[in-house]
């Protein structure tokens, strides 16, 4: 894509050269989260709260493990084919490197209900809530503070976060109010994250069962994964914490310099492939069943468990209450079944008694899903993904497929598309109001847009817009709009910086034609 003159008419900016060396909480209680089930009826009383500040060379992982409970952990997760029964005959524990079924189908991550169940909603509300806004190890993050969920009986000590999570729940006034005729309009911002995008969610998790089972002396020598920028980044931040090598397959020339560079800086080894996603991923596919390479991508079921919990955090945000719809921009379309499989725990475990409504929004040129959607479920194709500005989901097959439309049948979902100019202009009239949210997000307000206009989504409906990443991460393409350098594209919302004289009456006469414009009605 061409660089701005217009914005800098000395700079360009140059290729990266791949070859150089309503939030209300309840009054906090602090819970205990490890008990025995000697009186499954009644829950733990809550522990007495530390007044006392840790010893200055104590750190927190020191004090959480001084301060944790003897007693034994009674819930539990495995590995189960997907969409199995509770009763599955073929199952695996957590600690197995394994990603597929024995018929070769996807994997997911089963808890045990039961033991959950002992428990009331209220019992999981107070618990979660008395842990948001904390320092505590390990459940200051927006993740792990719902560990119980996540991964059950993993060790605190092999936990890598950067307390992740607890992403702005952001009421988007002007833009609801302004261009949809809404006054209950919110963006989930989960590119508010460590490295810019809500993979972080789901890496925290992966990565500290990498660390558990390194620790276990199992056969993991590194991490890999495909990206198209946003895993990348994740993973080389996570295992570059935990000192674990990371393996990078990216498809070169198809993602943002401030993506790429992001993995290059965190130490990964990165591997640009003359190839798109589908490539990189069929290839990183061959490689991790011959070396000792974990595969991070989410045809491993687990980063889905640390994906889930922003449909937890949504609802504590909401004080518990359900919205009425989310919608999520889908590539791979791992994303939109966690936020399923996020919002169905709460419903079983009677934290709310409803389930929202589901949209996942694709890319018009790479829409696989919407495709299939709109033969109503009778013909799925993969596609050849044409590129698009929200590179993240330029994907043609998506590995989770069958995940995704599972979720969308079981929630009344709906799919929806964008055009490139459909969601540039969205992308536009949303910063216009205050928000600076990247081209996937863009995708997900022109699925709104849509459906507000045809009556499907109501005036009155409280609706999540999930927002992936942070607009940081995809500068150039802002700047290739504002400058009207997109061939083909009217970019009807651009607001390219006015050239003026270095002369006081120039400049006088400029700011008040735009004064003129602005006056009050």
């Amino acid at each position: 894509m061409a660089s701005c003159s217009l914005f800098h008419p000395q700079t360009k900016i140059k290729p990266f050269n791949q070859n150089h060396p309503r939030l209300t909480y309840r009054p906090p209680t602090v819970i205990s989260c490890s008990f025995s089930t000697s009186n499954p009826s009644s829950p733990p009383p809550p522990a007495a709260a530390s007044k006392n500040r840790r010893a200055a060379d104590e750190n927190i992982r020191d004090e959480a493990r001084r301060q944790r409970s003897t007693t034994n952990n009674t819930f539990s997760a495995k590995y189960v084919p997907f969409n199995a029964g509770l009763d599955s005959p073929e199952f695996y524990s957590l600690d197995e490197i394994v990603y597929r079924s024995r018929s070769g189908g996807l994997l997911d991550v089963q808890h045990d209900m039961e033991s959950l169940k002992k428990f009331d909603g209220a019992y999981w509300r107070d618990l979660f809530d008395s842990r948001v806004g904390k320092t505590t190890w390990p459940y200051g993050s927006g993740v792990w503070s719902k560990k119980e969920w996540v991964l059950p009986e993993i060790d605190p000590d092999d936990i890598v976060s950067a307390f992740e999570g607890n992403s702005n729940l952001f009421w988007a006034e002007r833009f609801g109010k302004q261009f949809l005729g809404m006054n209950d309009l919110w963006v989930k911002h989960c590119g508010i994250s460590h490295t810019g995008s809500f993979k972080d969610l789901g890496m925290t998790v992966l990565v500290s069962q990498v660390n558990r089972l390194r620790k276990m002396k199992r056969p993991v020598v590194g991490v890999g994964c495909a990206s198209t920028g946003d895993t990348s980044a994740a993973l080389s931040a996570y295992c570059a914490s935990a000192g674990i090598p990371s393996i990078v397959f990216l498809p070169a020339n198809k993602i943002s310099i401030a993506q790429l560079v992001q993995p290059i800086a965190n130490g990964a080894f990165v591997l640009s492939i003359d190839t798109d996603f589908d490539g990189c991923m069929k290839l990183i596919r061959e490689v991790t069943s011959e070396l000792p390479i974990y595969l991070a991508n989410s045809l491993n079921s687990l980063r889905l468990e640390g994906q889930k919990t922003a449909a937890v955090e949504i609802l504590q945000q909401f004080d518990w209450e359900v919205p009425d719809w989310v919608i999520v921009p889908g590539g791979n379309l791992g994303n939109i079944y966690a936020f399923y499989k996020g919002f169905k725990m709460c419903h079983e475990l009677g934290l709310v008694d409803r389930m929202p409504r589901l949209v996942c929004a694709q890319a018009a040129n790479a829409n696989p899903l919407y495709l299939y959607y709109k033969s109503g479920w009778k013909d799925f194709k993969a596609v050849k993904a044409s590129t698009t500005f929200a590179s993240a989901i330029q994907i043609g097959d998506p590995v989770s497929i069958d995940r995704a439309v599972y979720a969308l049948k079981n929630c009344n979902g709906i799919v929806e598309e964008a055009t490139e100019e459909e969601l540039m202009d969205a992308m536009a009239q949303a910063d216009s109001t205050g928000m600076f949210i990247c081209p996937h997000t863009g995708v997900a307000l022109t699925a709104l847009i849509k459906l507000r206009n045809s009556g499907v989504i109501g005036p009155l409906d409280r609706t999540v817009v999930v927002s992936t990443a942070h607009g940081l991460k995809f500068t150039q393409s802002k700047i290739d709009y504002h400058s009207k350098e997109i061939k083909d594209m009217a970019c009807r919302f651009a607001n390219p910086p006015v050239q003026v004289k270095a002369d006081f009456g120039a400049v006088m006469d400029v700011l008040k034609k735009y004064l003129g414009s602005k006056a009050p009605i």
